[in-house]
């Protein structure tokens, strides 16, 4: 049943009913929904607001963050077992392989230089990750800088070992006769006395005494340079450059096996014992000379013979007593 107002009309003294007007509902409805509205959507802009309510945006964002922290720690984990195994090759480039070759060890500084002083990061600031992505970044550029000094020092490490490769096989290494009773050895380097004059004179070679036709080896690899009789003593005699400032000298030879310009390797027949130019009995002279300098031939025999056979090579060298030229 529905409910009335009513007012006390004093001139009719009765009680009369309060008519509304349609338009006063209207608007009294208006109102409402307006307000209902407006608060309504108040209270929308204030859940969305709220950190505790997420939109499903935020949520795939967060989700992604999340990820992109996880390839960050496993990218970082990954980075430090390369560091480990980086670390471990620039010891052994240092200490092992530079040692070998001679060569001066590459210090920390030059490892890691470029990455001090200036603040190459600050477009990565700002952010709430910023710290873990500027540590990655940062530790990512200098293994690339590591790696990229090691990659150089082992190239320059491969091109020493390919020059010493050339150097060993340059440097004369073995006695230029058969010799292993160590019984041909005639005459040292050093003061020993002439045998046509007979005074004290510097032998600047080596005799080995043999039979004429004996053979005559290469000490090294090189290439023969003079192969002829016109050296004033030496009679027939031949020379071998062998690079890196080294030139052997064969001398007082019967005959040649080698032709001038000819490279041989060591080991190889290049001639036969004679008894040509000053010589007072069929033998080898062998010199070796390092940068146009006479060097004792008793030092490098290191490939040829023990620790046993040098030590009696060298008592025997050491005689001062007469040459055979």
């Amino acid at each position: 049943m529905p409910k009335y107002k009513f007012y006390y009309d004093q001139e009719t003294l009765s009680y009369k009913r309060i008519e509304v007007k349609n338009s006063v509902r209207f608007r009294n409805a208006f109102v409402f929904l307006t307000v209902s509205a407006l608060f309504g959507f108040a209270m929308l802009l204030a859940l969305l607001s709220s950190p505790a309510i997420e939109t499903p945006k935020e949520i795939s964002q967060a989700r992604e963050i999340k990820n992109y922290q996880l390839q960050f720690e496993q990218l970082n984990r990954k980075m430090t077992q390369i560091e480990n195994v980086l670390d471990n090759l620039q010891d052994r480039d240092n200490e092992i392989y530079r040692v070998i070759f001679e060569a001066n060890p590459i210090s920390d500084d030059v490892r890691k230089a470029g990455f001090g002083g200036v603040n190459r990061y600050t477009d990565l600031e700002g952010y709430d990750n910023s710290k873990l992505v500027i540590n990655s970044t940062r530790r990512m550029e200098i293994l690339s800088k590591q790696v990229v000094v090691q990659s150089k020092s082992l190239d320059e490490i491969q091109r020493m070992a390919l020059d010493k490769e050339v150097l060993l096989s340059a440097i004369p290494s073995i006695q230029p006769i058969n010799n292993k009773d160590l019984r041909r050895m005639a005459s040292g380097y050093g003061w020993r006395t002439d045998p046509f004059t007979k005074t004290r004179r510097k032998h600047k070679g080596m005799d080995f005494s043999a039979p004429t036709g004996t053979p005559i080896y290469a000490t090294s690899d090189g290439k023969a340079i003079r192969v002829d009789g016109r050296a004033p003593g030496y009679g027939k005699h031949i020379r071998i450059d062998h690079g890196f400032g080294y030139v052997t000298l064969y001398a007082h030879l019967s005959k040649y096996n080698v032709r001038r310009g000819q490279q041989v390797k060591r080991g190889d027949l290049i001639g036969y014992v004679g008894n040509t130019g000053r010589s007072v009995a069929p033998h080898l002279h062998y010199e070796i000379r390092k940068d146009g300098v006479h060097v004792n031939p008793i030092n490098f025999y290191y490939a040829d013979l023990n620790t046993a056979e040098f030590n009696a090579l060298l008592e025997a060298a050491n005689r001062e007593n007469q040459s055979l030229d």
